[in-house]
């Protein structure tokens, strides 16, 4: 069972948040992720900043934004755990990088 603390919902991540046509993208990082090239996969995974560098915010907020949209990406342990947590990933739907968790949305 994957279980947040109030004190990590509380923790800040980057949320951006773009409109393309009539799609809605959001990537959404642990803060402590971002810039970083993470290993463990079948190839590097850049958190770059061009991506997904936008507002820091509040868990709780981040979900909210994740609802609205038709195309997601997440990665960070906090920020995947909450969608999980939200019912908006599956657990079996997650991909690791190393022990970094990534899920990807999208609302057909």
């Amino acid at each position: 069972m994957i279980c947040l603390s109030p004190a990590e919902a509380k923790e800040d991540v980057y949320v951006k948040s773009i409109r393309v046509n009539r799609e809605t993208i959001v990537a959404v990082c642990d803060a402590e992720l971002l810039g970083k090239t993470l290993l463990g996969g079948r190839a590097p995974f850049e958190v770059s900043e061009r991506f997904y560098k936008g507002i820091p915010v509040e868990l709780d907020e981040a979900i909210e934004h994740v609802k609205r949209a038709t195309i997601v990406n997440l990665v960070g342990r906090r920020t995947v755990d909450a969608a999980i947590l939200a019912g908006l990933v599956h657990p079996k739907a997650v991909l690791y990088f190393g022990d970094v968790p990534h899920a990807q949305i999208v609302q057909l």
